[in-house]
């Protein structure tokens, strides 16, 4: 390795289930660099952090650390702690119920001469340590006592004084504000000045342009590339996360392009939930498509559960067909003619061990209430009416919806909020994951329930379909609204605003 690399992963690869994850991925950390590791939903991130922290047991590749002779192959992340990696997560993995001094020594603890722990050594070291970080905190109170940005900042001291040379910090920021934001980047660059690695992977690209020395992009488990940060503009590094050449995008207008609509269906004014989203406007109209565009974690999908009460809103105000509503639940929502296809159709979507009939009827039947039990003729047919209209491929009704293939769940989902003939719907990637025939069938029902009156918002990591489907796009970054695009929408406009506008700087 050279003098200055601290980590070297070569030709990673590694596969789950028959689907390769990751193929010969290189990665460099150099000594006092914070490098960003990048990349979208599945692209291979978490994998490779996996692999360098002895979670994953990759099958291709090797791993060199600064200071350890020969290839290193970590099988725990005890073993990757021992050779200098350690890692914090979003969530903090550490016991709110002991103290910050605790926390810092747990398993490591001193001890004095009888073998008893040693509590004022550990307590004194402690308060130490978080003095040389500049972070301000009693550490003999429990952790809990304090916030999500002081309780990292404890994870990382942690690390710190365990000698780490390579820090891993996967989504830190995401639910900080941003006073808390800038408390943790003063810790990194003060542990980069100490030679500390630092592999920063985050989803919010002006923190990346802030802090960030080298960004690494990895796109459907392959290396895309490693640059210097002034090397990579904001534009070009959404081109390389999504897989686009702008030499090949083609302008496509929406049908709907310049077309007005009169009635207010959906007004917010204000909008916003602590720690997700910030307050936000927005108003949507009957018959109208609303594409909501942006990164993975830009924000996307919180703004929807906002709307729909599944994050209560803390700011704001939220109208329904010109009348102010509260929305404190999803149940809320589904009474006053809302449904919502989440983009996690396995957690959030199917029940699988119900039948696809079950499934279907399953939101109609919650807001009637389980008291009132809908005849199982009518539970019939309904089922066979959505089965025919959205071509849904099953053995019969009563298939366990688990048996059937992913863009057949995703219809049997779509079918049980059409059931319940809402006015306003939320769809949130509602093709991830299926085939281009099924797709294209979805983005035809969009448009058709559009033209029926209904009112969609459609959020989807494919700027194309949207722009077939909608006729504005509501622009997301790192938790904010920050542009609406109206008018001809094409490809390069839409990743522009995406990476930030017309900049080209750093």
């Amino acid at each position: 390795m050279e003098d200055n690399v601290v980590l070297y992963a070569k030709q990673i690869s590694m596969t789950f289930t028959g689907v390769k994850a990751l193929s010969h991925v290189d990665f460099t950390l150099r000594k006092g660099e914070i490098h960003a590791l990048m990349g979208e939903n599945g692209a291979g991130k978490s994998t490779l952090i996996k692999c360098l922290t002895g979670i994953n047991d990759f099958e291709e590749g090797e791993i060199y650390i600064d200071g350890v002779e020969g290839k290193v192959k970590n099988h725990s992340t005890k073993d990757a702690q021992n050779v200098g990696i350690s890692t914090v997560y979003q969530e903090v993995n550490l016991c709110p119920n002991l103290s910050v001094a605790e926390n810092l020594f747990i398993g490591r603890e001193p001890l004095t001469k009888i073998k008893t722990i040693d509590r004022k050594s550990y307590t004194k070291r402690a308060q130490e340590i978080m003095d040389e970080l500049g972070i301000s905190v009693d550490v003999t109170k429990n952790l809990e006592e304090y916030s999500l940005a002081i309780q990292q900042m404890v994870a990382i001291a942690r690390a710190v004084d365990m000698e780490c040379k390579v820090l891993i910090l996967d989504e830190p920021t995401s639910s900080l504000d941003d006073e808390e934001v800038s408390k943790l980047f003063k810790v990194m660059r003060m542990l980069k000045e100490k030679g500390v690695g630092i592999i920063f992977v985050t989803h919010f690209l002006e923190q990346v342009y802030e802090v960030c020395d080298r960004i690494t992009v990895l796109r459907n488990g392959l290396l895309v590339g490693e640059y210097p940060i002034e090397e990579l503009p904001r534009l070009k590094l959404v081109a390389a996360m999504m897989g686009k050449d702008f030499d090949d995008l083609k302008s496509v207008k929406s049908e709907d392009a310049g077309k007005t609509f009169d009635e207010l269906e959906i007004s917010a004014r204000g909008l916003g939930h602590t720690g997700t989203i910030k307050p936000f406007d927005l108003d949507i109209h009957k018959g109208e498509v609303v594409g909501v565009g942006g990164l993975l974690g830009s924000g996307r999908s919180e703004l929807a559960r906002v709307i729909y009460g599944a994050d209560k809103a803390n700011s704001g105000t939220l109208k329904v067909k010109d009348k102010e509503v509260k929305i404190n639940q999803p149940i809320d929502a589904m009474n006053l003619g809302m449904g919502m296809l989440p983009d996690d159709r396995k957690a959030e979507g199917i029940i699988a061990d119900l039948s696809v009939r079950e499934n279907i009827i399953l939101a109609l039947q919650s807001r009637s209430g389980m008291f009132k039990l809908m005849p199982y003729s009518k539970q019939n047919e309904l089922a066979d009416k959505y089965i025919d209209l959205l071509s849904i491929k099953t053995p019969g009704r009563e298939t366990l919806v688990k048996q059937l293939s992913g863009g057949n769940q995703q219809k049997v989902i779509l079918a049980r909020w059409l059931a319940t003939d809402p006015d306003f719907l939320i769809l949130d990637e509602p093709t991830r994951g299926i085939d281009v025939g099924t797709k294209t069938e979805i983005q035809k029902l969009i448009l058709e329930l559009a033209s029926e009156g209904k009112s969609i918002m459609f959020i989807s990591s494919e700027i194309a379909e949207m722009i077939r489907t909608c006729s504005r796009m509501i622009i997301m970054r790192d938790g904010k609204k920050v542009e609406e695009l109206t008018g001809e929408l094409t490809e390069e406009r839409v990743m522009k605003s995406i990476a930030g506008g017309d900049r080209d700087e750093k």
